[in-house]
């Protein structure tokens, strides 16, 4: 079962069962595993605010894979704000365009508005990574997926918001160092974030979540 847990297809039928009995209308935050491991149902219940806050990120995601799973994910639970952080494993990938990545994630808005008509958008930069922080393994990805392409990658970010009617939310600042970097006690591999890192931001995140 450990092993089962970390598929997404098992992620999936866990959130489709959890959907059934879960609160509509509520804060929810969806994407890949930068955003399934943001504890933020966690940091909420401590604050305990006057909201429900769902997370629905799913690890290793790439716009393709939301947009198939988009009901789970997204839609079934007619959030009243969301918060959506997709697309980094898409600027992994050297072979997908930032027009191809940016044309997904603008049909996954189109879709969610669809269905949603009444949702607030809240459209998430993507957090810096740091290649001199990054283990061995993690190294060759960061070669790709470099801070010079998620700063082009956020500037197309916020023109999607700007077209969709949302807001662009940049909490970075927090996260990185004298040279713009994921600072290195914040992160676990050069990419992704440790809880320190996302308690940093998390009152940034809080004052959007309560506006």
């Amino acid at each position: 079962m450990a092993e089962e847990l970390w598929t997404k297809e098992y992620k999936i039928e866990r959130y489709r069962k959890m959907n059934a009995t879960a609160e509509k209308g509520a804060v929810l935050f969806a994407g890949s595993s930068l955003m399934e491991m943001f504890p933020v149902e966690q940091f909420a219940a401590e604050d305990k605010l006057r909201v429900t806050v769902i997370n629905r990120g799913v690890g290793g995601f790439i716009t393709d894979e939301l947009l198939a799973n988009l009901d789970v994910c997204i839609t079934d639970l007619a959030p009243r704000k969301l918060f959506i952080n997709i697309g980094t494993n898409d600027l992994s990938d050297a072979s997908r365009s930032m027009d191809m990545i940016m044309g997904n994630y603008a049909e996954i808005l189109t879709r969610v508005k669809q269905a949603v008509p009444g949702v607030k958008l809240y459209i998430m930069a993507y957090y810096p990574v740091n290649y001199d922080a990054a283990t061995p393994e993690m190294k060759e990805c960061l070669k790709i997926r470099s801070n010079e392409k998620i700063n082009l990658a956020n500037r197309e970010l916020l023109k999607l918001a700007v077209r969709f009617g949302g807001k662009y939310i940049n909490v970075d600042g927090p996260l990185m160092d004298k040279q713009l970097r994921l600072k290195a006690e914040y992160t676990i591999e050069g990419m992704h974030i440790n809880e320190k890192g996302y308690r940093a931001i998390y009152p940034q995140v809080k004052k959007f979540i309560l506006e």
